[in-house]
């Protein structure tokens, strides 16, 4: 059945309940096998040979490969149209993998100033030790002017599909163009859009990561990460030495050293990040996590679309409220992000809103302290409505000239709306306001 439906064009929604499984491989077991076990018995001693220099492909050891968290990495690949994909601890992970991967030996990545706070503080204070060094673009809403900012030893453009915390959209398909134009990836973290409200590869992207902790497993139980590739970029350049370089370790039958791009010609990318990085600096998804993802994404589409549909009612709510200053949410038709959202997003852009609260810092702390349903803490994408106070959590590690350029004003409270019945949500909201100015 799994090889059935890789040749088969079903649909999203089948794909996410389908695709990288086939019970017959599995005695007959519906739902994935959770395959708890650290290692896996050879047929022979020629089968290990095989395995161990990548002539044939299989399971060998679960830090690098099991097959429930195969399933999981066949599952998002079909649903985001990839050609390779490797699961990861989390999706932190999945990031350090992917700009190590692309950048190794030192250089430069262009970013967007929009992201998650640990990305921009990791990018300031990890990579540079390593050679890696970021450029926080000017331009990216400007993408005609993007080529200025590209430096000949820039190795990629990194961005995030729908921004934490302020829901800024770019135009992906027009900052992919400049990539390719200078013979650089486009690498999109599309954690918040999941593949359900954006598959960043239709629109030009070379590199995917996810933090599949949010959206995709969406009921907060579980930390994990994803890398998918298109199998589009040629990583046949001087730019990129790395994936031409070729190993011992991947030697043919004859014992003639091979690179990823001979071994792993349709998935360089995650097959170097699988075999290097997943391998040596180990942060491996557990079987058990991988399973709680899978069960997670059975249900992908009909939760983002209530979180689409909560939130968009919460931004209306929020932009007419005594308390409100402002109101970030691409679904309104005065964010200036409101035609990229109709253009790009046809079924809601995301579950994400911030607001900016009008009063003291006091009333801003009472408010927070006396909502009831919403939770309290620094997730995104759950099936239970959070909401946190961003520039003095997920972001505080930005400095003050950092959160201005990145558009995060103190007063910024960041909801992830959930799947509950939005007036219980207003309810809440409203008897949080009013206890914050009592």
């Amino acid at each position: 059945m799994a090889n059935e439906l890789e040749k088969t064009a079903y649909r999203f929604d089948t794909q996410r309940l389908r695709a990288g499984y086939d019970p017959k491989e599995h005695n007959y077991a519906v739902s994935p096998p959770i395959y708890q076990t650290t290692s896996f018995d050879f047929r022979d001693v020629e089968h290990a040979k095989a395995l161990f220099g990548l002539r044939e492909l299989g399971n060998l050891y679960t830090r690098i490969g099991n097959p429930t968290v195969a399933v999981l990495e066949q599952r998002v690949a079909a649903l985001d149209g990839a050609s390779g994909a490797v699961a990861l601890a989390s999706g932190m992970a999945a990031i350090s993998y992917t700009l190590l991967n692309v950048a190794e030996g030192g250089g430069r990545i262009l970013t967007s100033p929009y992201l998650y706070g640990g990305s921009a503080d990791s990018f300031k204070k990890v990579y540079p030790k390593f050679g890696i060094t970021f450029d926080f673009a000017k331009n990216i809403e400007n993408p005609e002017k993007l080529s200025e900012e590209i430096k000949p030893d820039t190795k990629a453009i990194y961005v995030e599909s729908i921004s934490n915390p302020n829901a800024a959209l770019l135009d992906i398909d027009a900052i992919a163009k400049v990539a390719h134009e200078h013979g650089i990836p486009l690498i999109v973290d599309n954690t918040v859009a999941t593949p359900y409200l954006y598959n960043p590869i239709s629109h030009g992207a070379d590199i995917v990561v996810y933090s599949a902790t949010k959206g995709l497993t969406g009921h907060g139980n579980v930390i994990a990460g994803l890398v998918l590739e298109s199998g589009k970029f040629n990583w046949q350049s001087d730019k990129f030495p790395q994936f031409s370089e070729k190993y011992y370790t991947l030697r043919d039958i004859n014992d003639n050293y091979r690179s990823f791009l001979e071994v792993f010609p349709e998935a360089p990318f995650t097959g170097r990040i699988r075999f290097n990085y997943l391998n040596y600096f180990g942060a491996a998804l557990s079987p058990f996590d991988a399973y709680l993802v899978l069960i997670g994404l059975e249900t992908l589409s009909e939760r983002v679309e209530k979180q689409v549909r909560n939130a968009s009612i919460l931004a209306e709510y929020l932009k007419s409220h005594k308390s409100v200053e402002w109101v970030r949410y691409p679904g309104l038709k005065d964010s200036p992000y409101y035609e990229l959202a109709q253009r790009d997003f046809p079924k809601g852009a995301g579950g994400i809103l911030s607001f900016g609260f009008k009063g003291t810092t006091a009333q801003r702390e009472t408010f927070l302290n006396s909502v009831k349903l919403f939770h309290y803490h620094v997730n995104i994408g759950d099936a239970r409505s959070l909401i946190v106070n961003s520039p003095q959590t997920t972001h505080s590690e930005l400095e003050p000239d950092e959160k201005k350029f990145a558009d995060i004003p103190e007063n910024l409270i960041r909801i992830s709306a959930g799947l509950e019945d939005p007036a219980d949500l207003i309810a809440d909201l409203e008897q949080a306001f009013e206890k914050a100015y009592i």
